[in-house]
C-alpha cells in the first residue's frame, strides 16, 4: 500500500488521520500504529528538518551585524557599494533594507540615503555624545582673528544648547592621504557632528565615505555630499573686478596664495568672469607661496612687466597688509598709481591708512548658518545637503581711483 502524505494541522486532525489508517489495514492495532506514528512525528519534527534560510534574511543579518559592530557611521553606504560588499543583487538588498526599516533600525531619507538609528529608538532623540567636534590645521593662536570670532560664537551657541564644542588640531588630517589620521581622530573624539575648518578635498571625501555628520566651514566640490558654509568668493571677486573696470582700469591682477582650497578657486572663477567679455582688459593672476617674502618677489616681478597692473585684488587680509606696506616702502602711491581691494577683512585693516577698500561680513551670520545646519543634521528627520554662500558688504575705503595716464 503506497504511503500517503497528509498535513497535520491539529491534534484533532491527527486523531482522524490515525483512525483512517486503522480503517484501511487488515489487523488494526491502534496502539502499534500510534507508536509508529508517534515515532515518525518525533523523528521528523519541524525543528529537526533542514531549513533553507532565504538570501534576504542572510543579507538582513549581515547588515545588522555590520551596524552593531560600527562598520558604518551615521548612514549606510549607497546601494551599489553595499551590493558589491555583500555580493547580492539590488532587489535582494532592498528587501533586506526594508526589513531593517520596519524593525526601526534604519530610516530612509533624502537622496536615497539611509540613516542608522537605534532599534526601536526615537529618531528625534538628543545626540548620544553631546559633543560637536571641530578639526583645524593650526592652533587658535595662529588663526586669523575673524576665524577666532566665529569659533567663539559657535562655542557660545552650542553651550546654550547643552552641547560641548571640542577643537582638535591635527595637520596630518590636511595631508593628501589623511585616512589614518582621521580614523585615529574620530576614534579618540566621539562626536555627533564635525566641523572642518579650511579642509581640503581628501579630508572631505573621507568624511563623505564614512557617512559621518559633518560640515565644511569653507568651500567644497559640488559632488561631495557634505553641507558647507562659506563666503561667496566667486561673487565677491566678480564684483571687485567690475568695480575696478568701472574706474577705468584695463590691467587688473588677482593675488592669491598657491593653495588647493575651494575659496581660492572660486575667487579666480569670479574674477575671470568679471572681465572675460572685455577684450581691452587684461586679467592677471599672481600666485605666491603664502609668505610675505614670496608675495613681495611675485609682486615686484609683476610691477616690472610691460603690462603691469594698475589695480590689485588681494585675497586674505594679512596679504593685503603685506601689499600695502610694500607699496608704501616702494613709494608707489595708493590710489594715485595703483588701486587696491582686499577680498577679506580683518580688524587690523581698519587701522591702515589710507583705508583699504574691502569686503566685510558680520561673523554672527556665519555662526548662525553653521549652527542651523548642524542642528538640522542632528535633529531633523531629513539630512539635506546645503551649500550656503554668504555675500559680505563692500566698504568703499580710500584705495580706489582712476588710473594715471
Amino acid at each position: 500500500m503506497p504511503r500517503k502524505r497528509e498535513r497535520i494541522e491539529s491534534w484533532e486532525s491527527r486523531a482522524t488521520f490515525i483512525d483512517a489508517i486503522i480503517a484501511r489495514v487488515n489487523q488494526p492495532d491502534k496502539i502499534s500504529i500510534l507508536v509508529i506514528y508517534s515515532y515518525q512525528m518525533t523523528a521528523f519534527s519541524p525543528d529537526d528538518l533542514p531549513r533553507r534560510v532565504s538570501l534576504v534574511a542572510e543579507t538582513a543579518r549581515a547588515l545588522r551585524e555590520g551596524i552593531q559592530s560600527g562598520t558604518w557611521g551615521e548612514y549606510l553606504p549607497g546601494e551599489r557599494e553595499l551590493c558589491s560588499h555583500l555580493q547580492v543583487s539590488r532587489p535582494t538588498l532592498r528587501s533586506a533594507l526594508l526589513e531593517l526599516q520596519k524593525d526601526g533600525i534604519l530610516r530612509a531619507e533624502s537622496r536615497r540615503r539611509r540613516r542608522i538609528i537605534a532599534a526601536g529608538g526615537n529618531p528625534n532623540e538628543k545626540p548620544q555624545t553631546g559633543v560637536i567636534g571641530a578639526i583645524s590645521p593650526r592652533p587658535l593662536s595662529l588663526m586669523p582673528q575673524s576665524a577666532i570670532i566665529v569659533i567663539d560664537g559657535l562655542r557660545t551657541a552650542w553651550e546654550r544648547a547643552g552641547l560641548r564644542f571640542e577643537i582638535v588640531v591635527d595637520p596630518l588630517c590636511y595631508s593628501r592621504k589623511p585616512d589614518r589620521a582621521l580614523e585615529r581622530l574620530v576614534a579618540a573624539t566621539r562626536a555627533d557632528a564635525w566641523v572642518m575648518f579650511g579642509s581640503r578635498e581628501p579630508m572631505q571625501r573621507w568624511f563623505s565615505s564614512k557617512n559621518l555628520s559633518s560640515l565644511v566651514l569653507g568651500s567644497n566640490p559640488g559632488e561631495i555630499l557634505i553641507p558647507s558654509v562659506d563666503i561667496d568668493y566667486r561673487a565677491v571677486c566678480r564684483h571687485a573686478g567690475g568695480i575696478l573696470r568701472s574706474y577705468g582700469h584695463r590691467s587688473i591682477s588677482l593675488i592669491l596664495p598657491d593653495s588647493a582650497t575651494g575659496g581660492e578657486a572660486d575667487s579666480e572663477i569670479g574674477f575671470l568672469e568679471a572681465l572675460e567679455n572685455f577684450e581691452d582688459t587684461r586679467a592677471g593672476i599672481i600666485r605666491h607661496d603664502g609668505t610675505a617674502a614670496g608675495l613681495i618677489v611675485k609682486l615686484e616681478n609683476a610691477l616690472r612687466s610691460d603690462e603691469h597692473p594698475t589695480a590689485l585684488i588681494v585675497g586674505r587680509g594679512v596679504h593685503a597688509l603685506t601689499v600695502m606696506t610694500f607699496l608704501q616702502r616702494s613709494r608707489i602711491s595708493v590710489p594715485g598709481q595703483i588701486s587696491v581691494i582686499a577680498r577679506d577683512n580683518e580688524e587690523y585693516l581698519e587701522h591702515v591708512t589710507p583705508e583699504i577698500a574691502r569686503y566685510s561680513i558680520n561673523p554672527s551670520r556665519i555662526t548662525r548658518s553653521v549652527v542651523r545646519t548642524i542642528r538640522e543634521m542632528i535633529e531633523s528627520e531629513f539630512a539635506t545637503v546645503r551649500h550656503t554662500r554668504l555675500m559680505p558688504d563692500f566698504i568703499q575705503g580710500e584705495t580706489l581711483a582712476t588710473p594715471e595716464d
